[in-house]
């Protein structure tokens, strides 16, 4: 749908899609700008197509002595004045979030794993309940 500005041109809303290796490696930071860490990987369901959730690395140094954690897709909102995507938490309640590999894993082999996450985050499933 395209709209018309003030000078009569077509102007075309924003795009809302992305590639997935433009978000593997995007920052995650909390509203106020501060840094919590970088997404890994993306968990798709192979089904619906849906963003289930992602992996993120938290922490460490160059690489080392990182800890990984799963964040719904739902708590991630992307920020365009920080170019990152945003999610309001705490060190200490990422701290306490249940802890992931960074491969990440099969959602369908751990949907108990999967809804404890997401009442962990107060999140509304991606397989809608």
């Amino acid at each position: 749908m395209e709209t018309e500005t003030k000078t009569g041109t077509a102007q075309r809303p924003p795009r809302t899609l992305i590639a997935s290796d433009r978000v593997v490696g995007a920052e995650v930071r909390r509203p106020d700008g501060s840094k919590v860490g970088r997404i890994e990987r993306l968990m798709l369901d192979k089904t619906s197509g849906r963003v289930a959730y992602v992996v993120m690395s938290f922490g460490g140094f160059l690489g080392l002595g990182e800890d990984y954690y799963t964040l719904p897709w739902a708590v991630l909102t992307y920020d365009t004045g920080m170019d990152a995507y945003s999610v309001d938490i705490t060190e200490e309640q990422l701290r306490n979030a249940p802890a992931r590999s960074p491969e990440g894993g099969d959602p369908q082999d751990e949907r108990e794993w999967e809804e404890h996450v997401h009442r962990y985050y107060n999140a509304a499933p991606y397989w809608g309940i």
